[in-house]
């Protein structure tokens, strides 16, 4: 069908059910973010903007596109570009695109937002094109497994768990420094390189203050077998509680712990170093995630679906040959 018939605009109320709808429609039940099933909850959240989405509408008002900004680290000027989904109808139509164009007209004016990114499903590269071919983003990570095989059983369109890339783009910049782990010194030098902002790059080298105590906090997200473990500090008590908290995880069902951990540390090689000795590997860089910048670690419970994750830019394929050499390690 022609696109040139279609709108993209910013979420009305009234759109809520056309929605839940259209979610359906793709995915039956199956979708984690169970917000986009309840239109009260949807509109709740855009009125406080914790959640704002764009549509794309025919003529006749009916939804046939969908992705939102939402906030989803521990800083909220950090906003999520996610959800994305397209009426089978309108498939191939642009429709995409235009909600890429539409953000990249919005996001100037978005006084609240300093970071902006998109978190691309990797069973296909169609949504990877199109945010590079609209928007200056650049690859930072990859969520290996990140969403459930279920929310795909539908559509037919992948046989395992599925990973997503990260792609950010700085709104508000914010040069500083951040500490890097020896173990992933050409890591860093390679995904900084690219950055869209500037950073100073030294080497982690303290000990883990002895009296500083361990704050950490877990989402659970029960539908998609996930838990995000930000430690907003890290002291010499780190490994008994990380250890505590994991034991809690493990009657959750949980398939994979993605752990959020502060760049600004000069100790934060310690703290990858311990958690490297538990199983868990890197997953890339996120920029602004605390304010300051973020590393994401990573944990599978079972064999990466690695034959099923597509990546289109050479970019993208070398951050997953990191995310893949340290999990053999």
């Amino acid at each position: 069908m022609s696109s040139g018939i279609l709108a993209a605009g910013l979420f009305k109320p009234e759109d809520a059910e056309g929605v839940t709808k259209l979610f359906t429609e793709i995915y039956g039940d199956g979708y984690p973010a169970k917000a986009v099933y309840n239109p009260e909850e949807l509109i709740a959240a855009f009125e406080k903007r914790d959640n704002i989405p764009i549509v794309v509408r025919t003529p006749d008002n009916r939804v046939i596109g969908y992705s939102s900004l939402f906030r989803a680290a521990p800083d909220k000027g950090v906003y999520d570009k996610g959800n994305g989904v397209v009426s089978p109808d309108y498939r191939n139509s642009g429709v995409i695109s235009m909600i890429f164009q539409y953000v990249k007209k919005i996001l100037p004016g978005m006084n609240d937002v300093n970071m902006f990114f998109g978190e691309p499903v990797c069973n296909h590269t169609h949504i990877q094109k199109a945010a590079i071919s609209v928007l200056p983003v650049v690859e930072t990570a990859l969520e290996v497994d990140l969403m459930p095989a279920k929310a795909y059983e539908k559509e037919k369109s992948a046989s395992g768990r599925v990973s997503t890339l990260l792609m950010f783009m700085t709104v508000t910049p914010k040069p500083h420094t951040v500490h890097v782990p020896d173990t992933y010194a050409d890591y860093f030098k390679y995904i900084y390189d690219g950055f869209d902002d500037r950073r100073i790059l030294l080497q982690s080298e303290e000990d883990i203050p002895f009296l500083l105590q361990t704050r950490i906090d877990t989402q659970i997200f029960d539908r998609a077998g996930i838990a995000r473990v930000a430690v907003h500090e890290a002291g010499s008590d780190f490994e008994k509680v990380f250890l505590s908290e994991e034991q809690r995880l493990q009657s959750q069902n949980i398939e994979a712990t993605q752990v959020w951990l502060k760049l600004s540390w000069p100790w934060i090689g310690r703290i990858v170093d311990l958690l490297r000795g538990k199983g868990y590997f890197f997953g890339g860089i996120l920029p602004q995630w605390f304010g300051e910048d973020g590393l994401l670690m990573q944990k599978i419970l079972s064999q990466p679906n690695w034959q099923e994750i597509h990546l289109f830019s050479d970019r993208a394929k070398k951050i997953l040959e990191f995310v893949k050499a340290d999990w053999q390690q």
